[in-house]
């Protein structure tokens, strides 16, 4: 009973028997090209969806390396800015003869006449 047994039935040869058997040929291919076509979608589907997800992680990245280039140029342009503003301060200041005199007074040790210049040292360096 273990042992596959032969089959003694014989099938009937009929039209109708044969086109049965043609019918279920046509269905096992049809169904056997469906699994092929929806295989090849899926695969398909895949490439598409991993391409566009790469690009969209790429972007991103590339997105939030501009953003910290932006933030640091904006930081730049305020200094810069900023500095310009001392500058025009200094132009200013330097057309006051009055300004120029106490600078060079001050920096390059010029005195006037009658005048004794004292340097007297910074609490830090004299230690």
């Amino acid at each position: 009973m273990g042992a596959e047994q032969k089959k003694s039935v014989s099938k009937i040869q009929t039209t109708y028997v044969k086109q049965q058997e043609y019918a279920e040929i046509a269905s096992a291919r049809k169904k056997k090209l469906l699994v092929r076509r929806l295989a090849m979608f899926l695969a398909l589907a895949s490439i598409l969806s991993y391409l566009m997800i790469s690009s969209n992680i790429a972007q991103t990245a590339k997105l939030s390396a501009k953003m910290a280039q932006k933030k640091e140029l904006t930081h730049q342009l305020t200094e810069l800015k900023n500095e310009r503003d001392i500058l025009n301060e200094n132009i200013i200041k330097l057309n006051d003869d009055d300004y120029i005199a106490k600078l060079a007074r001050k920096e390059y040790f010029f005195s006037e006449k009658n005048e004794i210049i004292f340097n007297i040292p910074d609490e830090k360096t004299g230690k």
